[in-house]
């Protein structure tokens, strides 16, 4: 095989192996499913490039209100690189104790919430410390991680757990130890990732079981969907409903931040 032909046949293994995962999928959408029928929602986070799952789960096309992206620019913007905003200052961030808390000060979390923590590696601090006080809050938590990697990897938190020692279900990328799929004659180190591939197909196996358990339950969810399905009234019609939906369901999250507080005085 070429080169590409190499690369889409790995992909075409993870694809294999994530069907393998059934179970666990089949186990977080029911999770998620019961704390959006719920009125509650679905708290997601990733830190550097676990950041694009984040956002697949929603909004976008195909996705819906239930789930609470949480994506800080300081761990995630990417594009600059060097400078200002750079790369080396968002990998320094994510391994900064303390700073999920921060993060998470910011919603009055519930037992009937859930939540999903995307990191390949499992091993940088935030992520793990996000999951961690998840669980301090008995909210259940599903992990997305690239076990071969996490495995290989060394926890860069002090006690040296890794996200898996916070989560309750873990789903498996099937990428390989490092990410990266493909060696190439006279090039030292591989190159192309593959927890990308296993991460969508993760997010929307799960995402197009939920919306089934919701549409069966009787909570048919709000679909963004695009004028060349629905036509351009529907469409905007769906757009504007699942974005009122969202800051409804948003807005129980800040209702009760710090209440006691304010009505004591302190």
């Amino acid at each position: 095989m070429n080169i590409i032909e190499q690369y889409i046949s790995k992909g075409k293994a993870i694809a294999d192996k994530i069907t393998a995962q059934q179970d666990l999928i089949e186990q977080a959408a029911q999770l998620f499913a019961q704390s959006i029928s719920k009125g509650r929602m679905v708290h997601v986070f990733g830190s550097g490039h676990s950041r694009m799952m984040v956002e697949e789960m929603w909004p976008r096309y195909g996705s819906f209100p239930g789930f609470n992206p949480i994506v800080e620019l300081s761990l995630s913007f990417h594009n600059l690189v060097v400078g200002a905003n750079g790369q080396r200052q968002a990998m320094f961030l994510e391994n900064v104790p303390g700073l999920a808390a921060r993060i998470l000060r910011n919603f009055d979390l519930k037992d009937t919430d859930t939540a999903l923590v995307i990191s390949s590696s499992g091993c940088n601090v935030v992520p793990i410390e996000m999951a961690e006080i998840f669980q301090q809050h008995k909210i259940k938590v599903v992990a997305v991680v690239t076990s071969e990697h996490l495995k290989a990897s060394t926890s860069k938190r002090a006690d040296g757990k890794k996200l898996s020692d916070f989560a309750d279900i873990i789903i498996d990328t099937a990428a390989p130890a490092g990410d990266s799929m493909i060696y190439i004659d006279g090039l030292e180190t591989p190159v192309a990732p593959g927890s990308t591939i296993g991460g969508v197909f993760i997010i929307n196996a799960i995402k197009a079981r939920t919306a089934e358990l919701l549409t069966q339950a009787g909570f048919p969810p709000k679909v963004l969907t695009a004028a060349c399905v629905v036509g351009s009234e529907k469409a905007t019609a769906l757009f504007e409903a699942a974005y009122d939906e969202h800051a409804h369901r948003l807005a129980k999250l800040y209702d009760k931040i710090g209440y006691e507080s304010y009505v004591s005085g302190k």
